[in-house]
């Protein structure tokens, strides 16, 4: 009978944290804790968010509640290094695509056989990574991203990589200034940068997945939008009025994700 209520218990805990949208936890491969919310119950959509910023970005966005309201299961990490999971500081815990493989282990974690999952930049970095190496992964949506995160030496990169090791220039400031009103750990995104996944075009290439490239009309610091979805075999581009920090939470930014899933 205590095996039964223990249980029962653990059930009505797990189905209250899938209604309210708790923060769980898991320990990741090296044992960074990856904070996540889990909240619904029917086919799994794993929402990856931006830099200088956390799984709370969605809270309140057309796309998340739409998604529920639809009868997705909504999972909603904390990148390592951001909001409330763990912040190493040591470089070896950023090398070798550890992100991704943080986001491997959770939906394993999670018993997710098959799920969608939507990106919005650098998720979306994360994210086509992720394609190429988890095949349960049935339709990906790449936000607020164009073709220049294949460059191993993006200039863009690089730039924010210095910024947060203290070399600021006039184009960086407003970036770690809004790092430092938050609180971000400066030292977590510098290391995210200096280590951020490379997909070359030619992996881009190998994936079969339907891939939706979703930008807003003015936003295109991250390169073209067009070229990015023509590295895929099935790509299709929508383009949304907006610009890199609003197209997100925009209703029509929703629409075209919910149709295109």
């Amino acid at each position: 009978m205590n095996d039964k209520k223990h249980i029962l218990i653990f059930l009505l805990f797990s189905m209250a944290n899938l209604v309210s949208g708790q923060s769980n936890y898991f320990k990741s491969f090296d044992g960074v804790e990856i904070s996540y919310t889990d909240q619904g119950f029917g086919k799994p959509v794993l929402l990856l968010h931006g830099f200088i910023n956390s799984g709370k970005s969605w809270d309140n966005t057309e796309l998340k509640q739409q998604l529920l309201d639809e009868g997705y299961r909504v999972i909603v990490p904390d990148l390592r290094g951001n909001g409330t999971s763990g912040k190493p500081q040591d470089e070896n815990a950023y090398k070798n695509d550890a992100e991704v493989k943080d986001l491997e282990l959770l939906m394993g974690h999670l018993n997710t056989k098959n799920y969608y999952a939507v990106g919005y930049s650098r998720g979306s970095i994360i994210l086509a990574k992720l394609l190429t190496k988890d095949n349960r992964i049935e339709k990906a949506v790449l936000g607020g991203m164009g073709l220049d995160f294949t460059n191993p030496d993006w200039d863009r990169r690089l730039m924010f990589m210095k910024a947060f090791a203290g070399e600021i220039t006039e184009y960086t400031k407003e970036a770690v200034d809004y790092a430092k009103s938050i609180n971000a750990d400066l030292r977590s995104l510098h290391l995210q940068q200096k280590y951020q996944p490379v997909t070359s075009i030619g992996q881009l290439q190998s994936i079969g997945t339907k891939i939706l490239v979703i930008a807003g009309d003015q936003d295109l610091d991250n390169g073209s939008p067009e070229e990015l979805k023509k590295a895929f075999k099935k790509g299709k581009l929508v383009i949304v009025p907006g610009d890199h920090n609003s197209t997100y939470k925009s209703a029509m930014f929703s629409e075209a994700i919910l149709k295109f899933l």
